[in-house]
């Protein structure tokens, strides 16, 4: 049986205690508390000194039916008791395998980098699919993690897995095989300007005529443009193309 001991490791054991101011961890909350006011995406602040949540957002996606309070004072019980039970190893592996990435990397640049991975969460006995990033908020002088910024969202893929790690202003990022337990090097997509715009003008809410009309192309065309963008971005539907290019920072 999967305990919360499981998800903290010594790759990432906050060693220096005394580097950890708590009199601004409010600081830390009232961002969160901004960001999350301006997106439907569910936040949530990890303490892995404390090891448990500081934060949690009232956006009802990740919350399955439970109020922030209560998730707070579940912490990592949320995903023994919220996540189906044979995804509950990949999530202690993807922790694993991430925190090992994480210790290769320049202390430097620890905060430029991010891990994505799509997981189901349980809301009444359903399956959800979401996609979860992480990013480092505050570290220790030693490159440690002392606080997470936990960002949830829609997932635009159909299962679990898509364990990438980026990093911010790169187009390469890095996939997770968990075959061979290796980090495959790959490059994100490149959209035209073309398929910009039409992404764009789809997100305004414009339709494939309007979106002709408004750029003065053909409605076949914009269908083939649409045909690239899904080509591309791995996903079945404007929605889930919308929803690719915003989390992936393609626009």
């Amino acid at each position: 049986m999967k305990t919360t001991n499981d998800f903290f490791i010594p790759d990432n054991e906050v060693k220096l205690p005394e580097e950890l101011d708590y009199s601004r961890v409010d600081e830390y909350i009232r961002s969160a508390e901004a960001f999350s006011r301006s997106s439907y995406q569910s936040v949530y602040i990890i303490d892995y000194f404390k090891q448990n949540f500081l934060y949690v957002s009232p956006n009802p996606m990740f919350l399955c039916g439970l109020t922030p309070e209560q998730m707070m004072n579940l912490g990592y019980r949320f995903y023994l008791e919220h996540v189906p039970e044979d995804e509950q190893q990949f999530l202690i592996d993807l922790n694993e395998a991430g925190f090992s990435f994480h210790q290769t990397i320049p202390v430097k640049e620890r905060k430029d980098w991010y891990i994505s991975y799509d997981f189901n969460i349980l809301n009444g006995g359903r399956k959800i699919l979401v996609n979860h990033k992480l990013t480092p908020l505050v570290l220790t002088s030693d490159g440690r993690i002392w606080l997470a910024l936990c960002v949830v969202s829609a997932a635009t893929h159909t299962s679990p897995g898509h364990i990438e790690m980026h990093r911010v202003g790169s187009p390469d990022y890095f996939e997770y095989n968990r075959n061979t337990r290796r980090w495959d090097k790959r490059q994100m997509p490149t959209l035209t300007e073309g398929e910009k715009a039409v992404l764009t003008l789809s997100i305004q809410g414009y339709t494939m005529s309007e979106i002709a009309d408004r750029i003065c192309l053909s409605p076949d065309t914009i269908k083939k443009y649409r045909q690239r963008i899904f080509e591309k971005l791995d996903v079945r539907n404007i929605s889930e193309a919308i929803v690719a290019a915003t989390n992936n920072k393609l626009l």
